[in-house]
């Protein structure tokens, strides 16, 4: 059994499932529940799938018809937890969809379950492609799309300069997130509207009826 392909356009979960004999929704829901707590006790080194396997009460042998690994088991969560975080929705005022981008994966990291998860896989997505390659392709793909269209829309309207390159906006606007994330430093309202006003002062139109700053 292999994993189906991963759709280049953004998360979906059933790109990390393996295919099998049809599953328990809530089987599959306690499953996804122990792993992630696991996560937060244990940290990726201490998940063993026998471990979630008990915590859902369900047999080892469910998880293996399902998960070929522990690495599939993380990815699943990680797009599950990341994805209501990732589209910013038209508003038509190009500024507040900027302040989305950075507010956005701010929340999901200090108010949802997708912050401790992705705290104890940090260092397994960064050194192991099993991971990284994977939540690179669906996770991290997503949000660079999602990105790339607020951008595009923004030059649309005239608000934003026709060479803004798409392709290092998610690293400007969402890299000093998860920088602080790392190295420490509040993750406010304040420091995403300084985010977005640093970038706006490179590529913002200057006119006369818009004050960006």
């Amino acid at each position: 059994m292999t994993a189906s392909t991963e759709r280049p356009d953004g998360p979906a979960p059933a790109s990390v499932h393996r295919k099998g004999r049809p599953r328990s929704d809530r089987a599959h829901r306690a499953i996804l529940d122990a792993a992630r707590e696991s996560l937060v006790e244990e940290g990726f080194a201490g998940l063993r799938l026998e471990h979630v396997a008990a915590r859902a009460g369900v047999g080892k042998a469910t998880i293996y018809r399902h998960w070929g690994s522990r690495e599939e088991l993380a990815l699943e969560l990680l797009v599950e937890l990341a994805g209501p975080h990732v589209p910013v929705a038209e508003t038509g005022d190009t500024r507040q969809e900027l302040l989305a981008t950075v507010t956005n994966p701010m929340r999901a990291l200090t108010e949802t379950p997708f912050g401790p998860v992705i705290r104890a896989l940090l260092s397994e997505i960064a050194t192991d492609p099993r991971l990284g390659d994977r939540f690179r392709a669906t996770v991290v793909q997503a949000r660079r799309a999602e990105v790339a269209r607020v951008i595009a829309r923004g030059i649309e309207r005239g608000d934003l300069r026709p060479d803004a390159d798409t392709s290092v906006a998610t690293e400007l606007l969402v890299g000093p997130v998860y920088f602080r994330l790392l190295f420490g430093g509040a993750l406010d309202r304040d420091f995403a509207e300084r985010i977005v006003t640093t970038y706006l002062a490179g590529i913002a139109v200057a006119t006369p009826d818009v004050d960006w700053f």
